[in-house]
């Protein structure tokens, strides 16, 4: 262990997990259907036939959970409310949806772990996606009635929010390439739900902040990258200027400045019909407060011009196929993607510059091998020296000035990795297939070990 958490007085440390990705009991108390259990349905959308069922069974086995967070030590729980287990039919409330919600903040709270709540992390209701989904307007008053339930409900225990999470996915995966749910590829659906997603921010938020009233703390999680011309190419550095953009300035100029990019306007104007999606008030809407910009990082992205002869890659936004984003070099982890800490440096520095708003890095970690010996124990080395050089760009952020709070590792469990299904693992806790049975990483260990040695605190 070379990094000390001692650098870094005040400031959180948590694990993240995601609603779909660890629950399972899809069909327990009244769950409804999500565009992810729908997804999996289909023949070979989810490597090997994976489905969120039973993910890690932590709606059953949620004390053993509670109790493994209270082992770690961590100071913080990053966790996602699912959707479709509160509202089955986007419509109808089920009260023993938000009734595990409540057994698992009051767990947290008991253990002395702070709750921090994402309403969306990718679990829509199958019903709405039915109704037209994030590409329908009417989406947006369907997730603010959402938050205002949700926050209603546990908003006297749960003071610190995120609306959405990675909303790049949602939509561009989502609706472009169609290789997340719902498996659309529509860059014009794709163009409408990026907006439907900021438009369901800005009012959701405004929804929670009269419901919370003062001291709550309201933001949303993006995936911004660094973006990297794939050679030194005049055209490949001009498509990684749009690329970046595509990737990263079209959401945050509209959360913390009111407005889209003109070279995005240009670029989606033939495929959209921008001044009917885009109305009088929405970007000041789009615009509202946010008081922590929860940021996940796992790796530079390469883009260059398709004019260039790469080969590869795939478009790097809605109706872009003259940009491609290309695999970045080794070393790389088992998702293929490049391990580079300075990217995550660069990426805060960046963003304090541009926009000054607090952050928190909620999510970063990696998927490796993580081969098990015949005691299912896991040494792995290559997650701790990635954690490792992460929290150290992380630490030399915050001591350059950028404004942090907090740091949540991906992820607490080996779980179920969207279209990856279970053969990537990103947890720190191995969790056996056959049996669900919880195991503590060499990672694990390692992030409990340091947690410990901040001054004043000991293990629990």
């Amino acid at each position: 262990m070379t990094f000390d958490a001692d650098r870094l007085p005040g400031l959180r440390f948590g694990v993240a997990t995601s609603s779909y990705q660890i629950e399972g009991a899809t069909d327990v108390d009244g769950r409804g259907d999500s565009i992810w259990d729908v997804f999996g349905r289909v023949p070979g959308a989810i490597a090997d036939g994976d489905t969120g069922e039973p993910g890690c069974d932590h709606y059953h086995r949620l004390e053993e959970d509670l109790d493994l967070l209270a082992w770690l030590g961590v100071d913080a729980y990053r966790f996602s409310i699912a959707w479709p287990r509160v509202l089955p039919d986007g419509q109808r409330l089920e009260p023993r949806g938000l009734a595990f919600y409540d057994r698992l903040v009051d767990g947290l709270l008991a253990r002395g772990i702070t709750p921090l709540a994402t309403l969306y992390h990718w679990d829509l209701p199958q019903a709405l996606e039915t109704a037209g989904g994030w590409a329908q307007r009417s989406i947006v008053d369907a997730f603010a009635t959402y938050a205002r339930i949700v926050t209603e409900h546990l908003g006297d225990r749960v003071r610190d929010w995120s609306t959405l999470n990675e909303p790049w996915c949602s939509a561009f995966l989502g609706y472009d390439v169609g290789v997340h749910a719902p498996g659309v590829r529509s860059p014009r659906r794709a163009v409408a739900a990026t907006h439907h997603l900021l438009l369901a921010h800005g009012r959701g938020s405004r929804v929670m902040r009269e419901v919370l009233g003062d001291g709550a703390n309201i933001g949303i999680v993006l995936n911004p990258a660094p973006v990297r011309p794939a050679s030194d190419a005049a055209e490949d550095h001009a498509a990684a200027a749009l690329g970046d953009a595509i990737r990263n300035r079209v959401w945050t100029d509209p959360l913390f400045r009111g407005i889209y990019p003109d070279e995005v306007l240009a670029a989606w104007e033939p495929i959209a019909d921008l001044p009917a999606l885009h109305r009088d008030g929405d970007l000041e809407e789009i615009a509202a407060p946010v008081d922590l910009l929860g940021l996940n990082y796992y790796t530079p992205v390469y883009i260059g011009a398709r004019s260039q002869g790469h080969d590869g890659g795939t478009p790097a936004g809605p109706g872009q196929d003259e940009l491609v984003e290309l695999p970045g070099p080794e070393p790389t982890s088992e998702m293929g993607w490049t391990i580079d800490a300075s990217g995550l440096y660069d990426l805060l520095v960046r963003l304090h510059a541009d926009y000054g708003v607090p952050m928190a890095i909620t999510e970063t970690g990696g998927a490796f091998p993580d081969v098990p010996d015949a005691e299912g124990r896991v040494d792995d080395h290559d997650r701790i020296s990635y954690l490792d050089r992460h929290l150290e760009a992380f630490a030399q952020a915050a001591q350059d000035g950028v404004d942090l709070r907090a740091f949540y590792v991906w992820t607490l469990l080996d779980n179920f990795e969207w279209a990856e299904g279970y053969k990537r693992t990103f947890g720190i806790v191995r969790v056996d297939r056959d049996t669900l049975e919880r195991t503590p990483k060499a990672s694990a260990h390692w992030y409990r070990e340091l947690l410990a040695s901040r001054s004043g605190s000991a293990p629990r």
